[in-house]
């Protein structure tokens, strides 16, 4: 996990692959933020972003998933979000693969937490368990852009 600011993006250490990403004038804050609803996926490109509005709910009723073929980079456009997780490998838990690629915990243990902002993003590896989406104090709907990257363009020789 990496966690950093869009606007302070060389203090992140991400790996030059994400950098280079997330360096683009094209997905700069306020570029992302100006987007519309919807899939943003470069022709050619095997990894997407998926902008758009969601609710944050209370922390008992959100569910922890994890994914093994994709990293996950959410950043917070507008609103605020807590998200939970865990520093351990969840690939060996007991989980149910409700889509492709999305893996939910069946009795998580997530010790950490992060509160992201405006402009707040944070990298989550495949294995590593995570609860988006939890309010802060009241529900509230918040924006937020989610890069799926293949675990592939981090590196190509990795095997899950």
């Amino acid at each position: 996990m990496i966690t950093g600011n869009l606007t302070t993006l060389t203090l992140a250490t991400l790996p030059h692959s994400l950098w280079s990403l997330l360096s683009r004038p094209e997905y700069s804050l306020a570029a992302l933020q100006a987007y519309d609803d919807g899939r943003i996926q470069p022709p050619n490109e095997s990894w997407f972003c998926h902008i758009g509005p969601a609710q944050t709910a209370p922390r008992a009723t959100r569910h922890t998933e994890f994914h093994r073929q994709y990293l996950d980079i959410q950043v917070m456009l507008a609103g605020e979000e807590i998200i939970h997780f865990s520093c351990a490998d969840a690939r060996q838990q007991p989980a149910e693969e409700r889509k492709p690629d999305l893996f939910i915990l069946e009795n998580p243990q997530l010790t950490q937490s992060i509160h992201l902002r405006a402009g707040d993003f944070v990298t989550f590896y495949p294995g590593e368990a995570h609860q988006a989406l939890c309010a802060v104090d009241e529900p509230a709907t918040v924006r937020k852009a989610v890069f799926k990257i293949p675990l592939a363009l981090l590196n190509p020789e990795a095997t899950i």
